[in-house]
């Protein structure tokens, strides 16, 4: 093979932060473990977020790559100097994470030379720019992007992909089962919150028309997902409803047992956030309810995904609270949401 990580026997890979990030740049681990068969790859990501990527045949280990405290930066050293990895791939952009590395003992780092981090790197590719601003592209190409860079073959057909143990799918499949959903049930999984910020929040209201739109002209079985600090608006969805829509925010739904009940969707309509591209792993028909965000950074891999948004003088902003009156959002009515919905359907069919 001829890479700068040939010679590589151990190397540590720093995921990215977000959730939907981390299933964007699952191909790149993917493509890792294609080249470097005989490798050690350790991951290193936040302690919750390694439950996205457990059961996957990429990694020999997880290192918490907490390192925001003082405390959470001796253990990530340590456990860094304990694997002794030859090389690191940085998918972060910030200096930070480069030079934490660095410090961790980790001497030849890989990644994007952006941020003002390149003296801290031995190499990378750089971001395209016009007029001085970054062309947005999708992600997955981004993070694929520094493979190529290091001379490593990427498959023609990458995609993202999610893994998921036995143990848990019967898990997941016991809790939706006390639920009422049989194996015959049309599902629709509503995603209606954002850890970003409530500029990506499509409004309860609306959701809870929606509901009840797919209740009566899917015969469906309408599931409500939620993650920690969302409660809130689930809540406000039931309260509003006449759909007899599952609430599972007692069933303490985490990032891995999230993988077989979203895989279980029949469809998904979501905000734009993390279980939307939970859905794209696992070939779930799904509708996005777009606001803030470019379009162009999770253009791939979408030929089971629509978008819907609105596009104004102010988008996209990326702003987490809007300033405004969130019409980008508030634009978009349930009826056309649910007509794109019927629409993907009938082609996926």
């Amino acid at each position: 093979m001829n890479s700068n990580l040939a010679h590589v026997r151990t190397l540590a890979v720093r995921c990215p932060n977000w959730v939907g990030d981390i299933v964007m740049a699952t191909p790149v681990f993917e493509c890792l473990r294609r080249n470097l068969p005989g490798a050690r790859i350790l991951g290193l990501l936040k302690g919750p977020a390694q439950k996205i990527l457990r059961d996957s045949p990429w990694f020999d280990g997880f290192i918490d790559g907490n390192d925001r405290s003082w405390a959470g930066f001796r253990k990530m050293r340590g456990q860094l100097r304990a694997a002794r990895p030859d090389a690191a791939i940085l998918l972060t952009n910030s200096v930070r994470s480069a030079l934490t590395l660095r410090l961790a003992g980790v001497k030849t780092l890989y990644g994007y030379r952006r941020e003002w981090r390149t003296a801290l790197l031995a190499g990378g590719p750089t971001v395209a720019r016009e007029a001085g601003r970054i062309v947005p592209i999708p992600m997955i190409d981004y993070y694929l992007e520094i493979c190529r860079w290091l001379g490593l073959e990427v498959a023609a057909d990458a995609r993202p992909r999610l893994f998921y143990s036995d143990s848990v799918g019967r898990q997941a499949q016991a809790i939706l089962a006390k639920h009422g959903i049989g194996e015959t049930d049309f599902v629709v999984g509503l995603n209606p919150g954002a850890s970003f910020g409530s500029s990506k929040c499509w409004p309860p209201e609306y959701f809870a028309e929606l509901a009840e739109l797919c209740e009566r002209n899917l015969a469906a079985k309408v599931v409500l997902l939620s993650g920690p600090g969302e409660e809130a608006i689930v809540q406000a969805i039931l309260d509003r409803t006449r759909a007899k829509a599952i609430d599972l925010r007692s069933e303490k739904i985490d990032l891995e047992l999230l993988k077989p009940v979203v895989e279980r969707c029949n469809l998904m309509i979501t905000n734009d956030t993390g279980p939307r591209h939970y859905a794209v792993a696992f070939d779930v028909p799904v509708v996005v309810v777009m606001g803030p965000t470019d379009p162009r950074y999770t253009e791939a891999n979408t030929d089971r995904t629509v978008v819907v948004r609105r596009e104004l003088a102010c988008s996209p902003c990326h702003l987490k609270v809007c300033p405004r009156q969130h019409e980008c959002m508030r634009e978009i009515r349930p009826a056309e949401v649910f007509s794109a919905a019927e629409t993907l359907l009938s082609v996926c069919a």
